[in-house]
């Protein structure tokens, strides 16, 4: 990519979005591997020293209730969701970066796919950093078309190649 301001904003973007794929699969793989017991001594481990605050707080109300649920049937879904979720990201930040034009439209459609699902659940929570993370995508959606549209710009037929009207029409 060249060193435009938009190339180093897309890279940057890129960066952060492969990071975020890592931590999604890590945290994946380590929900599978950890059992619901081990899941809730680690819970009451942090609220009850008070790493999130107060533990009548609301950050350790929602730690707390996210627990739950995962110790529920959420788990499996989270479990295949982050993996999923994460391998995708990763797979997509390494094909752009490498700059394989194939990606560029599935790219673009994942992270509308992203930007869709997570405002529709910002709205069914209520969930301000779901507006954020949808935001987020949406920008990154933009460079990469942008970013799509400058690769294809420069590419043309080989010389030569040019195709011939067919008979009856000129």
């Amino acid at each position: 990519m060249p060193g435009t301001t938009t190339d180093r904003l897309l890279r940057a973007a890129l960066l952060l979005k492969g990071l975020d794929g890592a931590v999604e699969l890590l945290a994946g793989v380590a929900l599978a591997l950890v059992g619901p017991r081990e899941l809730g001594e680690l819970t009451r481990g942090v609220v009850a020293h008070h790493l999130l605050g107060s533990p009548r707080g609301a950050l350790a109300e929602r730690f707390t209730a996210g627990e739950a649920a995962l110790s529920g049937g959420d788990r499996t879904f989270a479990v295949v969701y982050l993996t999923l979720h994460g391998l995708v990201k990763l797979g997509l930040v390494v094909a752009l970066l490498r700059e394989l034009r194939p990606a560029y439209p599935v790219a673009i459609g994942v992270l509308a796919v992203f930007v869709g699902y997570e405002a529709y659940r910002a709205v069914r929570t209520g969930s301000s950093a779901l507006w954020v993370a949808a935001a987020l995508d949406l920008a990154i959606t933009v460079l990469v078309v942008r970013e799509y549209r400058r690769l294809t710009a420069g590419r043309r037929p080989p010389a030569g190649s040019r195709r011939r009207p067919r008979r009856g029409t000129s």
